[in-house]
């Protein structure tokens, strides 16, 4: 079956996995890469608030502790082997570049690979928490997005002016249109959905992309 929208974006994000990755999934759209694992990757998942090896949600009628729960408060499991600790070792842990890869979600991301996430100026907004260590310290940090927010502006911009939540620190953005790699010389199209254009990704897109000669197809299942 071919998959369409968020279901499309997470499995091709999680095509970037290797087995063996510690791997630091954001709240919301994230957490869906873990049904689209590829076959023989094991990673083992972060959370800022303390653990690594959540496994996500306990199935229907499984028990849990209620004491473990993930980023966005959620209950989780936890594999065999997992460890949880305090914010203080936490966050010594993310710094230290202990990360290998980070997904999250954006606002806004920009030619140059800055994110904005954590706050549109004139709305509320709870506090950037760890969203700044967490793409700083990791190897690689992969944007998961629509590709246009609901009133059809596109996400990835030539200059943000909202907040940054990390300076020039995004890797790859990856929508339902496309895969954006951030190289030192710009945005660069490296794969379209079987569903769209390069023409239509560039009309999309509000930063100058770098096509390549030949564009990839975004890997679907």
């Amino acid at each position: 079956m071919e998959l369409t929208g968020k279901e499309l974006i997470a499995y091709r994000t999680a095509r970037f996995f290797q087995d063996g990755n510690v791997v630091n999934l954001g709240i919301g759209m994230p957490t869906k890469c873990l049904s689209y694992l590829p076959e023989g990757v094991d990673i083992w998942i972060d959370t800022e608030n303390g653990a690594v090896g959540l496994t996500g949600a306990p199935k229907p009628g499984e028990s849990y502790d209620p004491n473990v729960v993930d980023a966005g408060g959620k209950p989780s499991m936890l594999r065999p082997g997992s460890a949880c600790f305090d914010s203080f070792r936490s966050f010594g842990y993310i710094r230290g570049g202990h990360i290998d890869v980070t997904v999250l979600g954006a606002y806004e991301v920009d030619a140059e690979g800055s994110l904005a996430n954590w706050m549109i100026p004139g709305k509320a907004a709870a506090g950037m928490g760890g969203a700044m260590d967490l793409v700083t310290g990791s190897k690689t940090t992969i944007v998961m997005s629509t590709h246009t927010d609901k009133a059809g502006n596109p996400k990835l911009v030539q200059r943000t002016e909202y907040p940054l939540t990390g300076y020039r620190c995004v890797d790859y953005f990856v929508s339902e249109l496309a895969v954006i790699h951030f190289s030192p010389e710009g945005p660069v199209l490296e794969e379209i959905s079987r569903s769209t254009t390069v023409e239509e990704v560039v009309a999309k897109t509000g930063a100058k992309l770098i096509i390549p000669e030949t564009v990839g197809i975004l890997e679907d299942a």
